[in-house]
């Protein structure tokens, strides 16, 4: 195991893999990356499943099978994806078991282009929660403004909620408000709220790659890579002051789990910067950090881990946000236009998923 990785784990700090693929499961991989990386959960997005699909033979059995049963690509999709959260659910089990439920999850998204869409959320939300029938599963609700019921509805149904494309602090409050609003109604409902898990999915990187274009458009380069950390800082000051509410300690009182903070995309995008430094600076207890494989490698051969990188910089972030202000950065047009393309990206990803996915029950059929 990485000295490095055993450090960040015993921190506090759960390490999850941003990557998932029936490849990667048929191999072996990700048993060996729990036994040797520490991972202890996976995160799927529209994205990955794309790249998975695209590569290999090893989903032309189940696709041949689908093409003879004439299944419409819709239903296709939810039959390959599930397959393989089923599947790595199982295998991180264990993990599951040893940790109450709080790590050795699994995240599915629901269809993308649903994000504007309550009800229709929701109901996705439901079918994917029974199709994949792991108590270990994750299903994925986008922090846009109509997620936000659906999640709350979600979790006061005892689905478990990896909510996702959180990029400003002010829609993280309203995430963590949504969260307790849904813990509450599964309470009356007399659920077991030890078994309802939830985080909270704060992008980092791509907070850094919007707001680095505009400090070049500025003429104020001194600032760069300095933003996605700052946020993330402070929407662990905004956790920690709900942690610290009547209300969560009622819930807490009940068995429910905190809502972790889950570091999101941290890969790092420009090659001037760390390629650790999303591990490195965001580094304290009772968070995830969910990486591209390139990221935990990189993490286990050299990360940079100085104790908690957090707390003790809540007023540099404060700082850091107010220098951006005086810079001419408009931060809630960086967030609204940041969760748009979010969106976007994720439905592109979807249709083109659709689209190889046509192709090959054509092909195999």
């Amino acid at each position: 195991m990485s000295e490095n990785l055993n450090k960040l784990s015993g921190q506090g700090v759960a390490i999850w893999l941003d990557d998932i693929s029936r490849e990667r499961l048929r191999s072996g991989n990700l048993e060996q990356l729990i036994r040797e990386k520490n991972v202890v959960g996976v995160t799927s997005n529209p994205t990955i499943f794309a790249a998975a699909l695209a590569k290999g033979d090893a989903y032309d059995t189940q696709l041949h099978d689908l093409a003879v049963r004439g299944v419409d690509v819709g239903e296709a999709v939810r039959a390959v994806t599930t397959y393989d959260i089923r599947w790595a659910a199982d295998v991180l089990r264990p993990v599951y078991d040893a940790t109450n439920g709080v790590d050795g999850r699994v995240s599915l998204e629901v269809d993308p282009r649903l994000a504007r869409e309550t009800e229709k959320t929701v109901a996705e939300a439901r079918a994917l929660w029974w199709m994949v029938d792991r108590p270990n599963l994750h299903i994925k609700i986008p922090a846009t403004v109509e997620g936000l019921p659906a999640i709350t509805q979600a979790l006061s149904e005892g689905i478990s909620v990896n909510v996702t494309l959180i990029f400003s602090l002010e829609r993280y409050r309203q995430v963590m408000d949504a969260w307790l609003t849904g813990l509450e109604a599964a309470q009356a409902k007399g659920l077991n709220l030890a078994a309802i898990e939830s985080v909270a999915s704060f992008f980092v990187s791509r907070v850094d790659t919007e707001i680095d274009k505009r400090l070049d458009a500025a003429g104020k380069p001194e600032l760069k890579g300095k933003a996605g950390i700052a946020n993330a800082r402070l929407a662990f000051a905004a956790f920690e002051e709900v942690m610290a509410s009547d209300r969560w300690k009622r819930l807490a009182a009940a068995g429910a789990h905190p809502q972790r903070p889950l570091w999101a995309s941290t890969g790092v995008k420009n090659p001037e910067y760390s390629d650790t430094m999303y591990v490195d600076q965001l580094a304290v207890d009772g968070t995830v950090n969910t990486m591209p494989e390139k990221t935990l490698d990189a993490s286990a051969d050299h990360a940079q881990l100085t104790g908690d990188t957090v707390r003790p910089f809540y007023q540099d972030a404060w700082n850091t946000m107010s220098a951006l202000r005086e810079a001419g950065i408009d931060y809630d047009d960086v967030v609204k236009v940041l969760e748009d393309e979010g969106v976007d990206k994720f439905e592109v990803s979807w249709n083109e998923l659709l689209e190889s996915l046509s192709k090959k029950l054509a092909v195999v059929s």
